[in-house]
């Protein structure tokens, strides 16, 4: 029987290296091994009670039909107030996308503006995720390694030497994943002075962290500091992480009218519109105040502090303090070329990441799938116990190399 015939672009995306390390993780499980995941990409708590009982409501009152694809008038407003609490900008609903999750609206903002050989530049360490969108579209991820020196954060100098005739635009994570950086007000205006100079280039800013914050003051936006460039900014946010709402696929992005309505026709021509009643739950979620926020932060800091002081006690292992998110950024380059007992030499990440998986049962994601070999990131969204579980583990495991 013959089957349909794959586009040459599918040839350009790799399967996502957290989905591999996810599939590899569950079949050490089924063959009854024990396994101490620190690859978890989703808040380990629940969704707010109020939320979910507003998704009930939104059930029982009959909001089951199709919305418009920037959604539904009581979700946009939410969202335009949202927007200007955090940046002091007034938004209209016409600046105002809506997507099943952030990571939609950023995959179709790359379909509505990069043509064949448009250039994104991609400060390294990045999410995972931001290459193979630029790729799979047409256009060319112009990666840009930064430096632990530099906070693991894009520089003036990088930007200006990246930027190119071709260059369409600039990807600023921030708190970061893998590496929970954020870019301070300061750094924000630098990246914008370079900006200036380029009026064919844009910002998107991934900005889906920025309740998860560890610093006295709030994350800044780029808008905020560059209100003169905002027509060239696309802001990206959702619910999944400040709400633990992963499941839920609520995203939405704020910038110059023409892209929100070209999304929009996009998400017309795809998914129609986000689900009406995920929709009604992320009204409750952005107008119900903080406490479930402040909570969670709180006990985060708590696992950070845990899990920062457990890597920073290993022999090799240079952890960074995050700033943002719920990860730990680990440099590990200083245990390429040790021997494992079993008589097998650490030559890459993939080795390294096999041993720990072997002798612990302890699983991070390599820092080659963030574009950063001899690193590692481990999640600390999950509780305190599996933890410190977790760095025993990982301390055996290192325990067992040699050094030549």
């Amino acid at each position: 029987m013959r089957t349909p015939v794959l586009a040459e672009r599918m040839s350009r995306v790799k399967e996502s290296p957290s989905s591999r390390v996810a599939d590899r993780v569950r079949a050490f499980q089924a063959a009854g091994r024990k396994v101490l995941p620190l690859t978890i990409g989703e808040p380990d708590f629940d969704t707010p009670d109020h939320v979910k009982d507003a998704a009930i409501k939104a059930i029982r009152e009959g909001e089951t039909k199709y919305t418009s694809a920037n959604g539904t008038p009581a979700l946009q407003k939410s969202i335009i107030s949202r927007l200007e609490r955090k940046t002091g900008q007034s938004y209209g609903t016409g600046e105002i996308c809506l997507g099943g999750g952030a990571k939609q609206l950023i995959f179709l903002a790359f379909v509505a503006t990069l043509d064949e050989g448009d250039e994104v530049i991609v400060p390294a360490p990045y999410w995972v995720s931001y290459p193979d969108m630029v790729t799979v579209n047409g256009g060319r991820p112009v990666v840009v390694d930064t430096t632990a020196a530099d906070g693991y954060k894009l520089t003036p100098g990088g930007l200006r030497a990246a930027l190119g005739d071709r260059t369409k635009w600039v990807v600023l994570n921030t708190p970061n994943n893998p590496t929970g950086a954020v870019y301070s007000e300061e750094e924000l205006r630098q990246l914008a002075d370079v900006l200036r100079a380029h009026p064919h280039v844009s910002l998107l800013c991934d900005e889906i962290y920025d309740e998860i914050n560890f610093g006295a003051d709030p994350v800044p936006s780029a808008v905020t500091v560059a209100p003169d460039l905002r027509d060239r900014i696309f802001l990206v946010n959702g619910v999944s992480k400040a709400y633990a709402m992963t499941g839920w696929r609520i995203g939405y992005g704020a910038g110059a009218a023409p892209l929100c309505a070209a999304i929009g026709t996009l998400q017309s021509q795809s998914s129609s519109c986000p689900s009406s009643v995920s929709q009604a739950a992320a009204v409750a979620a952005l107008d119900g105040g903080r406490e479930f926020i402040d909570r969670t932060v709180r006990i985060y800091r708590e696992r950070r502090d845990l899990l920062v002081s457990g890597l920073d006690a290993i022999e090799g292992l240079r952890p960074s303090v995050p700033r943002g998110g719920f990860y730990v950024w680990t440099d590990a380059s200083a245990l390429t070329g040790a021997v494992t007992p079993s008589g097998s030499t650490i030559t890459s990440d993939a080795d390294f990441a096999g041993h720990l998986l072997e002798t612990s049962g302890v699983v991070v994601i390599t820092g080659d799938a963030y574009g950063c070999p001899g690193h590692f990131r481990a999640s600390f969204a999950l509780d305190s116990d599996t933890i410190r579980e977790a760095v025993s583990g990982l301390a055996h495991s290192v325990s067992l190399l040699r050094h030549p």
